[in-house]
């Protein structure tokens, strides 16, 4: 049997981290994923998946990546159910998140929204000779 799943997109809402009984980190957060094609008014839809992971990766995960932050996630679907207060079934589908990669960093993304981009662009002189010595190269 096959139970794989790999999603790359942008959390939703900062990441929920807590501790079971026996001290476990569990990390629960949303990740939207656009889907690859636009509707009937030419709008894309995004999904918005539900992720959870486990122990040190769950800690990391909340310490560096917030609401914003692009992450891909590779996994497995788990499904699960319980009896709410009112008495109905619920169930509950979920990435059992194995990896994540953090795409982008939390403080890159609290930068690029607190400050303009630096400009970083070698050819920003069009041509014009810059001011570098022989010194400055690596070969």
């Amino acid at each position: 049997m096959i139970n794989s799943v790999n999603i790359v997109g942008r959390i939703t809402k900062d990441i929920q981290l807590r501790y079971s009984e026996k001290g476990t980190a569990v990390a629960n957060f949303t990740v939207a994923c656009n889907r690859p094609f636009k509707n009937s008014q030419g709008e894309r839809e995004a999904d918005f998946i539900n992720v959870v992971q486990f122990q040190k990766g769950a800690e990391l995960t909340a310490q560096y990546m917030s609401k914003g932050s692009q992450v891909g996630v590779s996994g497995r679907i788990q499904t699960r159910n319980y009896e709410n207060k009112e008495g109905q079934r619920v169930f509950i589908t979920e990435v059992v998140a194995d990896q994540v990669a953090f795409l982008e960093s939390k403080n890159k993304q609290e930068n690029s929204q607190n400050q303009e981009k630096p400009n970083n662009d070698p050819f920003e002189k069009n041509g014009e000779p810059i001011d570098i010595s022989d010194d400055d190269l690596p070969f």
